[in-house]
């Protein structure tokens, strides 16, 4: 059995370069107008630069295209898929059959992939996409278990993809007008104000007192309403790779670098070790892993079926956790570790670096340390200015094993 691909999502180079550092197979990644990713970093040289800094490590990247369009949209759509040829991605993912039938035609032979927001959920939908030319379906969130094994016996000729891991969305496979009628940022151009996180006030309204809007109080369980629990297939993941599934996916394209690489090298983890030895699998290990990223409690969603009130969380929007990304490595300095500061670090703090090359994080009790712009000795430096490093004192065995880009974290005390 081929394992599957792990994919993972980039809004920078650095987090494209970050997935792959952790495991990645491939990343998927787009840009403002053409895609839903209105908040990625990527200029048309830097996704050229990611694309070719992909390929020489012999892995990929698939370029979103999954805007439903309008006619407004269609010049820059135009002029963007006219850069395909130059920029050289492994594939398309789409959802507007105009946007599939329109690259088709103009970039002939590029592998074209139909997104969730396509809402693919039974073998009838995937066997039509097969015979328009799509080279791989992206299931539904929506499809159970049962069902995504029916569909792969039924469906042996086209790669299926899945999403494992990431934030869920209140409405269909993510098509929602909730934020659109709230605050004039659509979901669906990906601009999503996540107003199914807000908190809610019920009222009611006396008939013969229009007007006098009384509220009702809320109970323990009434408060954020539509707001999901995150999804997370990592502790059954021993009963989806059998059945053959082409590519798993983790959601969350405005994450950063710390997120990208605790979900690559988990899921990289627990994939290379159940095939290694399925009967040995235990996915205790890879969870307590997991928790250490801040989320809003874990669900399998649908993949048992409609999705009880167990995969809601109505108690509090917030993430929970209790692990914070403290820095990023981005190389060395007169023999010193240099750390980007993602948040306040002090003499006498332990940081856990996340090595590519080994599980097990490293251990460091901070002891003198400096400030990189001036080489001075510090014993505080916060995260308040983007590109604010230190240089920490470690030997060369430990930095041989913290390449640029591994990442950093620390325990927090709750309050």
């Amino acid at each position: 059995m081929k394992k599957p691909e792990l994919l993972l999502p980039a809004g920078s180079l650095d987090r494209l370069k970050t997935a792959f550092l952790y495991g990645a197979d491939a990343v998927y990644a787009g840009m403002p107008g053409v895609s839903l990713r209105n908040k990625t970093s990527f200029s048309l040289e830097e996704m050229k630069q990611g694309i070719e800094y992909a390929h020489s490590l012999n892995k990929k990247v698939y370029l979103t295209i999954n805007l439903f369009t309008h006619n407004s949209d269609l010049p820059r759509l135009s002029e963007f898929i006219s850069h395909l040829k130059e920029l050289n991605p492994d594939g398309v993912i789409v959802a507007d059959p105009g946007v599939f039938a329109y690259i088709k035609e103009h970039v002939p032979g590029l592998p074209l992939h139909i997104s969730t927001q396509a809402n693919v959920c039974s073998s009838l939908t995937v066997k039509y996409w097969r015979s328009q030319g799509a080279s791989l379906c992206v299931l539904g969130r929506e499809v159970p278990l049962s069902e995504i094994k029916e569909i792969r016996e039924q469906c042996p000729d086209i790669k299926l993809e899945t999403f494992i891991h990431g934030a869920l969305c209140v409405s269909y496979s993510g098509r929602c007008l909730l934020s659109n009628f709230m605050t004039g940022r659509s979901a669906n151009k990906g601009n999503c104000a996540h107003a199914c996180r807000w908190k809610y006030k019920t009222y009611i309204e006396e008939e013969n007192r229009p007007g006098e809007l009384m509220q009702i109080d809320e109970d323990e369980h009434g408060t954020y309403i539509m707001n999901s629990r995150d999804l997370c297939w990592l502790g059954r993941l021993n009963e989806i790779l059998p059945i053959g599934i082409d590519s798993f996916k983790i959601e969350g394209r405005n994450k950063s670098e710390y997120y990208a690489a605790i979900t690559a090298r988990t899921y990289r983890q627990a994939i290379d070790d159940w095939f290694e030895d399925p009967n040995a699998w235990d996915a205790q290990k890879y969870l307590n892993e997991i928790m250490t990223l801040q989320s809003r409690g874990y669900t399998v969603g649908f993949l048992d079926g409609n999705a009880g009130p167990e995969s809601q969380n109505y108690d509090v929007s917030a993430s929970s956790g209790n692990w914070r990304y403290a820095g990023l490595v981005r190389g060395e300095k007169d023999g010193k570790l240099i750390l980007e500061v993602k948040h306040k670090i002090t003499t006498g703090l332990t940081l856990e670096f996340l090595s590519p090359f080994q599980f097990d994080p490293i251990r460091f009790t901070v002891q003198d340390f400096y400030d990189e712009r001036t080489d001075s000795l510090i014993d505080t430096m916060s995260s308040g200015h983007l590109g604010q490093s230190i240089l920490i004192p470690v030997s060369g065995k430990y930095r041989r094993l913290l390449p640029p880009l591994t990442v950093a974290r620390i325990q927090i005390k709750k309050t």
